[in-house]
């Protein structure tokens, strides 16, 4: 018995002397996104990105449009109300204290919404004078070759692409008989630009930021826009092309600087190097890192509907993420080109957007991308000690929960962009790195230090109720009771209480792995200083003390203990079990009237961990088919008007895509409570699944395949040594290995070393 290949990327540059067109055959075409005519909007728009550069192809009009986007593209003016001697801790839980809270409000949250920046920014487009050829009938987004393919019902074609791994995009009409020179079109900086309306929740327009409008230049074949920005940034799209014949190619780069970074080469030397290369060449380069991604991981499962989506998803998390590149912020690489500043500006939401986008990365077998959230979060460390020296005037390490592409303080309501436990749930990317990986210098080096700086902050900033147990000052629940006073609660919420005994359970554990055997004890007798949740015996996991979860709404924050930190699971036994059943229950009961798409996406994971696989696939479902529009980006809000919430708005932001990816993965595998279960939570229905090398804890890579309904094979690969313990759940409990074995408790346990690979069958 062999278990499914992966899919395999065939492509064909059929040349011929005439025309030397491209033909694309693919056998995974059945996840492609594909369309009769051309979007009319830029988040419809179809996606391509490597991490650092993006372009939306879509249709302004009559003309074809390249939205082009760069992920440092930023105005970074500081906010001027975050310093001085109101910028403390103290200083709003003095206000709030003696109920003037209004002045918190004043003070730190109303900046943020009348000031146009700090902001992500646009980089401007690319148009293409199509109208003579007619309806544009055809639109393909071959997402195993990252590759754009447009028809028009003339016989003209285009093909663009975003090298994979340069800082370059291509495009490649074909049968064209006439010239068409594209116009490189720079955003509405000034007074004479325009913006259009929508309901995107996009910011003011982007004169505010009070920009002189860029300077174009235009050479044969070749334009160049150089726009300047805040405080010396700068930036410069490069634009060239040829045409031969009936074919014309080109190619764009944009390039940014600012005083103090890293110089690195401007637009037009990248296209100077690059743009002899041609279409071709650099597109067989750009496809050996999409084969590699590809061959990662990958699943087969008979929902076709879940299964288009993970793959779309996979799709946009290869061209968002990026090692070396910054991390995903709201709308990654895609930034809103409709005149206006994107939604929330575009930037880091730590606290539930980043961490979200990154949960698909490690049973995915995508921890090479996920190193670029992790590599940013550590070179901005010193901004972060910083902030929490002088805001909560202590050691250690805390995160602003709303941060610039330099890691500083945006403001906003600061119960969230000030939280007191952003750092925590940030380290538990750490943790899972290192979990992933095994890799014991990133242990040594990174996850460790990250965590027992969080420890140490959370140490100085508690105080000793009269029972002796800790509590912070002020604690919130994200995002209960919006940013009124109401919203900070005098004991510590569930949100925040569970972040911080993970935070001490896991600095003990990984000093225990360390050998840091007093620093294990410190921080073990500390966890035990922090006082249990709060409970309510009717509904399960409350907000927090005296306020149960009683009202619908999108952050599921007091069920961090749940899922994503596994604190109390099920595998816990009948008491874990029947709490998180009242827990959920109670969820689904206040019902989904005020979730956004990002709450079906959790709620499938929560799920997957139960081992519903009914609920988690229904669930799942109803965010494919109800919060993302036609190309699949999620828009937070319901789209068509079947009861499942009462946000109608469209502002597209990623993370809800991403933690949709992570619930189908939950479903798969799962490995966080030490033994790894294959297929925990797929409904009954689903008699033949599989999935090639998804990973889990302790770096193994598993491949498995479930057929009429029971588990035939597993392929275990190992990169380090170690021992894996597997459910047994082959039939009758019986199976075959060539690999020795401990067998108890209807678990298999086996000695691996790395490199090895076992291959474990179900007996006939």
């Amino acid at each position: 018995m062999n278990l499914p290949k992966a899919p395999v990327i065939i492509l064909l540059l059929v040349c011929f002397q005439s025309c030397q067109t491209i033909t694309v055959q693919n056998r995974n075409a059945k996840h492609d996104m594909v369309f009769d005519q051309l979007a009319s909007s830029w988040d419809e728009a179809v996606p391509l990105g490597n991490g650092m550069l993006g372009a939306l192809v879509w249709q302004n009009g009559g003309n074809l449009r390249l939205s082009l986007d760069r992920a440092d593209l930023w105005d970074l003016r500081p906010m001027h109300n975050l310093k001085g001697p109101q910028f403390k801790y103290q200083w709003v839980y003095d206000n709030w204290k003696n109920n003037t809270y209004h002045k918190v409000q004043e003070h730190f949250d109303d900046p943020y919404n009348s000031s146009p920046a700090p902001s992500k920014i646009p980089a401007g487009a690319l148009e293409f004078n199509t109208q003579k050829w007619g309806k544009a009938d055809s639109v393909r987004l071959h997402i195993q070759n990252a590759l754009c393919e447009v028809s028009w019902s003339n016989g003209s074609k285009l093909f663009s692409f975003v090298h994979a791994s340069e800082p370059i995009g291509w495009f490649r009409f074909e049968n064209i008989e006439e010239d068409i020179i594209p116009v490189l079109l720079p955003p509405a900086y000034s007074q004479k630009g325009e913006s259009s309306a929508d309901n995107s929740h996009s910011g003011p327009d982007l004169r505010r930021l009070g920009y002189k409008q860029g300077i174009i230049s235009s050479g044969k074949n070749q334009i160049t826009y150089d726009q300047e920005g805040w405080g010396g940034f700068k930036y410069k799209i490069h634009v060239s092309w040829e045409k031969t014949g009936k074919i014309m190619e080109g190619c764009w780069s944009i390039s940014s600087e600012y005083p103090g970074w890293q110089e690195s080469p401007s637009a037009i030397e990248v296209l100077d190097h690059h743009f002899s290369k041609g279409f071709r060449k650099s597109y067989r380069e750009h496809l050996e890192w999409w084969q590699e991604f590809w061959a990662k991981s990958s699943i087969q499962i008979p929902d076709s509907v879940l299964e288009k989506q993970w793959y779309l998803e996979q799709y946009k998390f290869g061209s968002a993420a990026r090692s070396g590149t910054p991390p995903i912020s709201l709308q990654a690489v895609w930034t809103a080109d409709n005149g206006k500043l994107p939604p929330w500006k575009g930037d880091f939401h730590h606290d539930l957007n980043t961490q979200l986008s990154y949960w698909p990365a490690y049973s995915s077998n995508h921890l090479d991308l996920e190193e670029g959230f992790i590599d940013w979060l550590w070179k901005n460390m010193d901004t972060f000690k910083y902030y929490t020296k002088t805001y909560y005037e202590t050691n250690g390490l805390n995160v602003p929960g709303v941060t610039t592409l330099t890691g500083d303080p945006m403001g906003g309501w600061i119960q969230y962009s000030f939280g007191p436990t952003v750092s925590a749930w940030l380290g538990h990317h750490f943790y899972l790195h290192w979990r992933y990986t095994m890799d014991r210098e990133f242990l040594k080096e990174k996850a460790y230090p990250w965590l027992k700086e969080v420890a140490i902050y959370f140490d100085e900033l508690s105080t000793k109720r009269e029972d002796g147990k800790r509590q912070l000052p002020i604690s919130s629940s994200p995002e209960i009771n919006d940013n009124s006073r109401e919203a900070w609660f005098s004991e510590t919420t569930n949100f925040d209480l569970a972040l911080i005994r993970w935070t001490y359970a896991k600095a003990a554990e990984l000093a225990a792995e360390l050998g840091e055997n007093e620093e294990e004890k410190q921080w073990s007798q500390i966890l035990n200083e922090w006082p249990d949740y709060a409970i309510d015996e009717e509904t399960g996991l409350m907000f927090a003390p005296k306020l149960s979860y009683h009202q619908s709404h999108r952050h599921f924050s007091h069920l961090m203990a749940i899922h994503p930190l596994g604190l109390i699971d099920w595998s816990q036994g009948e008491d874990a079990q029947q709490l998180i059943t009242k827990t959920i229950n109670n969820l689904q009961k206040q019902g989904s009237d005020w979730w956004v798409g990002y709450s079906f996406s959790w709620l499938g994971n929560l799920q997957a961990r139960m081992f519903d696989g009914e609920g988690a696939a229904k669930t799942l479902r109803i965010f494919a088919e109800n919060f993302c529009l036609p190309n699949t980006f999620h828009v937070n809000g319901e789209q068509h008007d079947r009861g499942y919430s009462k946000f109608k708005y469209r502002p597209f932001t990623l993370e809800g895509n991403f933690a949709f990816a992570s619930g189908i993965q939950e479903m798969l595998i799962q490995s966080h409570a030490g033994i790894v279960k294959i297929f925990p939570a797929v409904p009954e229905s689903w008699k033949e699944v599989s999935f090639q090398q998804l990973r889990t804890e302790g770096a193994f890579l598993i491949s498995a395949q479930r057929k009429d309904g029971v588990l035939q094979q597993l392929i275990i690969k190992a990169e380090k040594d170690g021992i894996i313990n597997i459910e047994n759940s082959f039939p009758d409990l019986k199976f075959s290995t060539s690999f020795s074995y401990e067998k108890s408790n209807e678990v298999i346990s086996i000695q691996m070393k790395a490199g090895e690979t076992v291959e474990i069958k179900a007996k006939s």
